[in-house]
Formats: C-alpha cells, sequence, structure tokens
C-alpha cells in the first residue's frame, strides 16, 4: 500500500460510521488551571491518573474512533504499567498526537498569535509514527477585534499550517488541520462566517502551493457563531446553516471529514449545533461532519471525578454519555 493509500485509510477510519474524535491533548498549563479550579493537584500523577480514567471508560470505542494524546500522555501508562498506547491499540482506537509548540505572539501585530513548533518536527514526526501514532494536530488560533485578523496573521499561520501538514505525510501521518477563529469578543455571527471564510480559503490555498493531499488530512475549523459577548445569539439552526454554507464556498469535495472543534460552547450546544447539521444537510454533503471535542466531551466527567477515587465510575458513566451523545449528533439522532 501506498503512503497516499495508507494515508486515505487513517483519514477515512478518523471519520467513520458516526464515530469522533476525543481531543485530550490540553497543555499541562491549561489542564493545571482546570484541576486547579476543582481543587486537584496540579501534578504529573494527577494528569496520568485523569487520562487513565478517560482511557479505560468501557465502551468508548463506540463512538470514539481516535484520540489526540500530548506527549506526556503518549508516554505514560496505567498505575499497572500497561501503556496508554496499548489500551487504546487494544480498544481499536487511532491514536494521534499534539505537535504545535502553543501560540505565541506575532512581531509587529498587537492581539495576533503565530503557532510555533516547526523546529525538529520532522524528527519528531519520525518518532512518534515508530511509537504508534497515526494522526498529528496542528492549531492556530484567530481573534477576531477591532482591526483584526490581520493579512498577515491569516497568511503566517496558513502557510505553518501547510508546512506542518506536508511534514506529518511525508512521515505517514494524516494531519489535522486546525485553523480556529476564536469565539472570544463581542463580533456578531455574520463577521465570524466572513473570517472563517477567508482564513479557510487561504489555508486550502497554501495547502495546494505546499502539495498536501487532500484526501490525506482532516478538516478542524470552528463553528460559526456569534461572539461569546455579543448581544444577539444565535439560535441552532442558524448556526448550523451559517457553518455549512460557509464549508460548501471552501472546502474541496477531495477532504474526507470534518472533525469541529467545541470553542469553548458547553457539551449540550456543541452537541445540539452538529447534530442540527448532519439533521439538515448530511445527504447532501461531500464529506462527513464529525467532532473533535475536548471540554464538550471530557468538562462533565472532569467536575465529577475532582480528584477522588471514589467518583471514578461516575466520572467515566458522564464521559460515556457525552461521548454517545455526540455520536448520536453524528447521526442527526440526537434526542
Amino acid at each position: 500500500m501506498s503512503t497516499i493509500q495508507k494515508l486515505m485509510s487513517t483519514a477515512k477510519a478518523m471519520i467513520a460510521e458516526s464515530k469522533g474524535l476525543l481531543a485530550m491533548d490540553e497543555s499541562t498549563p491549561t489542564c493545571n488551571k482546570r484541576f486547579e479550579k476543582l481543587g486537584i493537584p496540579q501534578t504529573e500523577e494527577a494528569r496520568r491518573s485523569y487520562r487513565e480514567i478517560i482511557l479505560t471508560t468501557h465502551g468508548l470505542n463506540e463512538s470514539i474512533s481516535g484520540v489526540i494524546l500530548t506527549d506526556e500522555t503518549i508516554r505514560q501508562s496505567k498505575r499497572d504499567g500497561t501503556s496508554f498506547l496499548k489500551i487504546i491499540a487494544d480498544a481499536g482506537i487511532i491514536p494521534g498526537i499534539k505537535v504545535d509548540a502553543g501560540a505565541k505572539e506575532l512581531a509587529a501585530h498587537p492581539g495576533e498569535k503565530l503557532t510555533e513548533g516547526l523546529d525538529g518536527l520532522r524528527e519528531r514526526l519520525q518518532e512518534y509514527s515508530q511509537m504508534g501514532a497515526r494522526f498529528a494536530k496542528w492549531r492556530a488560533v484567530i481573534a477576531i477585534g477591532k482591526g483584526i485578523p490581520s493579512r498577515g496573521c491569516i497568511d503566517a499561520n496558513a502557510c505553518l499550517l501547510a508546512l506542518y501538514s506536508s511534514l506529518c505525510q511525508e512521515a505517514g501521518l494524516v494531519p489535522i488541520v486546525e485553523p480556529e477563529v476564536l469565539m472570544d469578543g463581542d463580533h456578531s455571527m455574520d463577521k465570524c462566517l466572513e473570517v472563517t471564510e477567508e482564513v479557510l480559503q487561504t489555508v486550502f490555498n497554501q495547502l495546494y502551493v505546499q502539495k498536501v493531499k487532500l484526501e490525506g488530512i482532516i478538516l478542524k475549523p470552528n463553528m460559526i457563531l456569534p461572539g461569546l459577548a455579543c448581544t444577539k445569539q444565535a439560535a441552532i439552526n442558524e448556526v448550523a446553516d451559517a457553518t455549512v454554507e460557509c464549508l460548501l464556498r471552501v472546502v474541496p469535495a477531495a477532504v474526507p471529514g470534518i472533525a469541529f472543534l467545541s470553542g469553548g460552547q458547553s457539551s449540550e450546544l456543541a452537541s445540539a449545533h452538529l447534530n442540527a447539521m448532519n439533521t439538515r444537510f448530511k445527504s447532501r454533503l461531500p464529506w462527513g461532519l464529525a467532532f473533535s471535542f475536548a471540554r464538550a466531551i471530557q468538562q462533565p466527567a472532569l467536575e465529577i471525578w475532582k480528584g477522588k477515587e471514589v467518583n471514578l465510575l461516575s466520572a467515566q458513566r458522564a464521559l460515556y454519555h457525552w461521548a454517545k451523545c455526540n455520536r448520536n449528533a453524528r447521526l442527526g439522532d440526537l434526542a
């Protein structure tokens, strides 16, 4: 099987049937902040214990096709010494790895950021591939505000996403391409639509320039939503309509699947929006609409667990429930 055939096979498996991706790739500072709010120790062992709870949830593979790990997590094991990678493989779930080094201030562009992490990426991708990873993730962040995003910010982030994607495919890993237009701010849904369309057009132009095979990627975009501080919030069907309208304009049919980020939406809203898209448009779309949620699946379980062993099974039940809700949303069958 050729490299592109392997990439296509993995990409199709990542968005197969009614499943989606579980993003458990929060950076250590982000994870520690969430732990601190709930009184959980901010230690490597606490993070390992929490991720063991996630990966050992019975039936997780019914709804989850792949998990996105961090460098820390991909090297960790259960308390009994069984590696997380073995647990993932035994469940028939595809392991992936976050490879960017985070978004840093973009020089000469106040209020805007550029994602770093290209240095040494070729070698890191080769190591992760040898460990068993089959896909990778790189997140770019685009803020909306007064005078931003700028052309410079959009172009720079799109170029890095394309270079990362090319290196991933060289290493035999499917790149998740994640250009996130942030929900922060008071902008309207129309403004989000305008910016997201421009960002995605630029990203796909750069993917073409860098000779990335679109059949071997997964797109991870934001939904079209008004800013969190906007006085006029949108109805569920309005979000579904605007999001699909945007994607149909700019995402080539060669892309096998789109796995949305939740972007700070509540568990209920993220699932409801995905459900509305699949209910209204699924039969007419060239690509599958799936999910790649982090907080929208994990947060209820984390709030139940609170670092206490006695809450483990209840936390796993909550995780299973929200994973299943998003499976149903993929089917357009969310009750």
